[in-house]
């Protein structure tokens, strides 16, 4: 019996995770820019509450960090923690703050 492969599916429904995390730290971060006139570097003073990934006995597949927040702008990345493909690359996806959500490294 010959099954298909269905790591691209699987990748893809993982990477929901990843979209919606970053969706919650870009509307957590308008509403701390608001409140104080400029973004935050920290998820904990923005309110985000990471939650414990697969590795540290969680369900999260990603890894939520902010890359850095000024005045005007700010960045945040979501990284797989494990190699679904076992190619070697984490899928990688990032968020600005003009909500432009982009996949750095695909699975």
């Amino acid at each position: 019996m010959v099954l298909p492969n269905q790591t691209s599916v699987i990748g893809q429904a993982k990477a929901i995770e990843a979209q919606a995390m970053l969706n919650q730290v870009y509307g957590l971060e308008k509403s701390y820019f608001y409140r104080h006139s400029k973004y935050s570097g920290s998820l904990e003073e923005i309110g985000f509450e990471q939650e414990k990934t697969v590795e540290e006995g969680g369900q999260a597949v990603y890894k939520i960090e902010i890359l850095e927040a000024s005045n005007d702008s700010f960045s945040a990345r979501a990284t797989a923690t494990s190699d679904l493909d076992g190619d070697g690359s984490f899928n990688t996806w990032e968020i600005d703050s003009k909500k432009i959500l982009t996949e750095v490294t695909k699975e």
